[in-house]
């Protein structure tokens, strides 16, 4: 249900972001809209479901690949389900924000804002005690995910 309203939401948050900034005189109101909404339609569900509370054990994990190791004797389904949706917890961030703006034309900008993002993502659940485990392995395979999202819309943004 969410899903249905979300997609008509964000296409009238997009289309009044753009009336409005084409009102103010931005140079280019439609395309940073799209961004800004894309970018927040694609990552708000993610960062929710990450930070619910869940009934698991609390751990963390600084050892960069000790997780990704630990998946190699996983079931596929396992593996699918947490390299999958870590790669695409930031992959709007990473397609969108060098369309946003120039100042993150760059796919060692955009790793640094996802990792920065991503980081900060774990502190939280650590943090707040969420029953969930942080790992630097998250924030390894997340950033991955916006750079290589980054890569699929690099023709787009370099034209810019």
């Amino acid at each position: 249900m969410a899903g249905l309203l979300g997609v008509p939401l964000a296409v009238l948050a997009a289309l009044t972001l753009a009336r409005t900034r084409r009102r103010r005189g931005h140079p280019a109101p439609t395309r940073t809209a799209v961004a800004d909404v894309g970018v927040v339609a694609g990552t708000a569900p993610w960062i929710w479901m990450i930070l619910t509370p869940f009934d698991g054990q609390s751990g963390v994990s600084l050892f960069p690949f000790s997780d990704l190791a630990a998946l190699a004797s996983a079931a596929p389904a396992t593996v699918f389900v947490q390299v999958g949706g870590n790669l695409l917890v930031f992959a709007c961030l990473g397609a969108l924000l060098p369309v946003r703006s120039v100042l993150f034309a760059g796919l060692a900008r955009v790793a640094a804002v996802a990792a920065s993002a991503s980081l900060t993502v774990e502190l939280l659940q650590y943090g707040l005690r969420l029953g969930r485990h942080s790992s630097i392995d998250d924030v390894l395979i997340n950033t991955t995910g916006a750079v290589l999202a980054a890569l699929v819309t690099r023709r787009w943004w370099r034209s810019l």
